[in-house]
């Protein structure tokens, strides 16, 4: 009776539901708790369901339930709830992916690091990305492959069992209390993994990590007709054609990028960086053989890219993470000439990680310098050939810069491109992210596009729809952006003159560098050092709910950037920045703008914050 109830209370929820729900990729960290990720909405939404409210009214004050679009959502969750009600179950053990193969990966990934065995049971066929030779060679998974008839009959093992079925209606779960993790792989849609029985109740955390890492949670549309099918209890729709919109997005691509390669495009930002990273850890196992290698990543850029460079780092007792200081006092080319010289001696293989602009400084070092730092020609303590670095550029700030095509400034030395789609791309309308090389890479690309395969991170059809509407817009965007960025900058060095600001100066932005993202350190007071420290944290924090409260319709306390309107206020040390050490976080407020906002209200808000200061 009580499942019966839930799916009567998800029908009234989807009829009332905020659009946003289905079409916002950027989420209010004003009113997310971190540390109550999906726990805090889910109870406040049962709140609702026991007393029968669905109204749109009381749906749209439902608290955030992540931080980022792609690691969860208020229909994953939901789903995930609706899941568990019908099974009597907690909602916790419910995680929905849109890979049908990063749920395996990522209880194999734990198993690998606690020396546990793990067996892989399947009915009819694994996943079509399923490749066994790989996970094992590559990112050193041990695992047994069993093809099975009656899961209620499979004996017991010393280990982790994970089970995997093909299903055409959501939410049917067929648990075996001798199956730990149930896997439920539902087509285009994606996968929802069921963690059975208390005792592995310690994976839940690990396998959050990797859907915030390296994967994404099953997309919001997605989701949406994962919960229709659901609560009509009918075959959910799986045919989804992308070639078209595939075609135009990698052909937007290589005109914008000028990049000789063709482009691959994953579901997010960070499933394209991982694919990129296993791609040159599979490289490097099979050139360079028995060397060590080394990622070599700015201690303080975004967390995202920074947590997941360890978490490979921590997966492969053979690849280690070099801090690069590129920010304020460091140099970018002085700190890859001092690291290159020292990874050399020791005949390991360099790969580098960096933003350009820098985040959340906005900073872009020499360009001439950093092609003849990465084409120095350099030996290990033997006196042999050092192996050269590969540079991966992480363009999302500035992605209509040309780096990598003939004559590009980035074309004689081995380097990739890699951007965010919810960014500039799709003008926040979608997770997706893509990669591109230079004629150098052709073979890097190779494997990143198979390693992206392998994850079956590959962007969703809608996400390449959208960004085959979005990206041929995206030039003319990002200079009407810049125009308003640059005009604020001005007005706020006008009214608050002892303030820091961080942003590219006018000959950066006639070579090309045109963001419209910008951070802000405001002036502090105080005795003591902590007590100036304490100042500027608040009055960050004063400033981004003045612009939220005084323009709600406008103003967003989230982290984004390269928006279709409005402007994203954030302070990257406790949003992009989570994950990075202590000492290397900017507690500062990042701004970005877009080509479609009201100013003079902009200006009139931070007037008013001037004056009260």
């Amino acid at each position: 009776m009580k499942a019966n109830t839930a799916l009567v209370y998800i029908k009234e929820v989807l009829k009332n539901m905020p659009s946003d729900w289905v079409t916002l990729t950027t989420h209010r960290l004003d009113i997310y708790n971190e540390d109550l990720a999906k726990t805090e909405f889910l109870q406040e939404f049962e709140n609702l369901y026991h007393e029968n409210i669905s109204d749109a009214a009381a749906l749209r004050q439902l608290p955030t339930a992540y931080d980022y679009i792609r690691l969860g959502h208020p229909l994953s969750c939901i789903l995930e709830w609706g899941i568990a009600q019908k099974n009597g179950i907690n909602a916790k053990n419910v995680i929905s992916f849109s890979s049908q193969t990063m749920p395996i990966y990522a209880i194999l990934r734990m198993n690998a690091l606690e020396h546990k065995n793990t067996r892989i049971l399947y009915q009819n066929e694994l996943p079509e990305a399923f490749n066994a030779s790989d996970l094992k060679t590559i990112y050193g998974y041990s695992f047994d492959l069993v093809k099975v008839g009656d899961a209620a009959e499979v004996e017991d093992f010393n280990g982790s069992t994970i089970y995997l079925s093909h299903q055409n209606e959501i939410g049917n779960l067929h648990l075996y209390k001798n199956i730990d993790f149930h896997l439920h792989l539902y087509g285009d849609l994606g996968s929802v993994l069921v963690v059975n029985t208390e005792k592995n109740a310690g994976y839940i955390s690990a396998i959050q990590h990797v859907r915030r890492r390296e994967t994404i949670a099953m997309t919001p549309t997605n989701t949406l007709a994962a919960l229709q099918a659901f609560v009509e209890a009918s075959q959910f729709n799986n045919n989804s054609e992308t070639t078209t919109h595939k075609s135009q997005v990698l052909e937007s691509i290589k005109a914008i990028t000028n990049s000789p390669t063709t482009a691959v495009v994953a579901s997010s930002g960070l499933s394209m960086q991982y694919a990129i990273m296993m791609g040159l850890v599979h490289e490097a196992l099979e050139q360079h053989k028995g060397k060590d290698i080394k990622f070599i990543v700015p201690p303080n850029c975004y967390g995202g890219t920074n947590d997941q460079a360890r978490r490979v780092a921590d997966s492969l007792e053979h690849v280690t993470v070099v801090d690069l200081p590129v920010d304020g006092d460091n140099d970018m080319v002085q700190s890859i000439e001092t690291i290159l010289a020292e990874i050399a001696h020791q005949d390991a293989i360099p790969y580098i990680i960096a933003e350009i602009p820098t985040n959340p400084r906005v900073e872009v070092p020499n360009l001439e310098d950093l092609r003849a730092v990465l084409s120095k020609k350099r030996s290990t303590a033997t006196g042999s050939a050092a192996v050269d670095p590969v540079f991966i550029l992480d363009q999302t700030f500035c992605p209509n810069v040309h780096f990598l095509g003939e004559g590009a400034i980035l074309s004689s030395v081995r380097a990739l491109s890699y951007a965010s789609g919810s960014k500039f791309p799709s003008g926040g309308k979608c997770t997706a992210g893509y990669c591109v090389g230079n004629t150098l890479t052709q073979g890097l690309m190779t494997k990143i596009e198979r390693h992206l395969i392998l994850c079956d991170n590959e962007a969703t059809p809608l996400q390449y729809e959208l960004l085959a509407e979005q990206l041929p817009s995206m030039k003319k965007r990002i200079k009407e952006a810049y125009i308003n960025t640059r005009d604020f900058v001005d007005f706020i060095k006008k009214t608050l003159p002892e303030a820091k600001l961080n942003f590219v100066s006018d000959d950066l932005a006639e070579q090309g560098f045109t963001p419209s993202v910008f951070s802000l350190g405001l002036p502090t007071k105080g005795a003591t050092d902590d007590e100036q420290e304490a100042y500027k944290r608040a009055l960050n924090l004063k400033l981004i709910n003045l612009m939220i409260t005084e323009i709600p319709d406008e103003s967003k306390f989230c982290v984004s950037y390269g928006q279709l309107k409005g402007s994203y206020w954030t302070v990257p040390a406790t949003s992009t920045q989570g994950t990075t050490k202590e000492g290397d976080k900017d507690y500062i407020v990042r701004v970005s703008l877009s080509p479609n906002l009201d100013m003079e209200r902009h200006k009139k808000v931070f007037r008013e914050f001037v004056a009260s200061i």
